[in-house]
């Protein structure tokens, strides 16, 4: 016996040993994207633009019900929904803001991981399904947005070089205007 519980297979390299923790975060994000690309090529192959607008209805649909089943007693939809967004953004070292505004949140992204990962991919002769991936990360996001966060609240976004800034603005003026400390996802690159 390995200690493991059962029908778990070890962290384990092709030399049995542990996989590095860097390596494993590296494999995730290998594995979702081709996921993710494969799902898109599909899409895109059988059903054209009219099926991509379907699945990021579906996909804003089922992500909006997460999120609502998984929201933090205490915290606005809103938080939640920027907070999950910032996270996201930093799984890939994304450089991200986060500004509290008296109308809402900012979050900048002044150097996108996603776009950099994918771009990296391609250099490696991934084939990928779209040239950017800035858009459906925009629709996709503004749709659940759209589902989930309070209705007197607009989230949009706006592309910037190889980042973009997302509000999520409410006409109310809940809190004072402080700006917040860049962060990076992982720091050991």
């Amino acid at each position: 016996m390995t200690g493991e519980p059962a029908g778990r297979v070890p962290d384990s390299g092709p030399t049995g040993s542990a996989i590095d923790p860097a390596e494993k975060v590296d494999l995730w994000r290998q594995r979702f994207f081709e996921a993710q690309a494969a799902a898109e090529e599909f899409i895109l192959g059988e059903h054209g633009e009219d099926g991509l607008a379907s699945w990021i209805q579906a996909n804003s649909r089922i992500t909006a019900e997460l999120l609502a089943a998984q929201r933090p007693a205490g915290l606005s939809a809103t938080d939640h929904f920027m907070t999950r967004l910032q996270r996201q953004l930093l799984l890939y070292d994304s450089a991200v803001t986060s500004e509290p505004r008296p109308s809402g949140t900012v979050l900048r992204n002044a150097d996108c991981g996603i776009l950099r990962y994918r771009r990296r991919a391609a250099r490696d002769g991934v084939v990928l399904t779209f040239s950017s991936p800035c858009q459906y990360c925009q629709d996709l996001n503004t749709a659940i947005a759209g589902r989930y966060v309070e209705s007197d609240v607009t989230v949009s976004c706006e592309q910037a070089g190889d980042g973009c800034t997302w509000r999520a603005e409410s006409p109310q003026t809940p809190v004072a205007d402080t700006a917040g400390s860049p962060q990076r996802g992982r720091t050991d690159d």
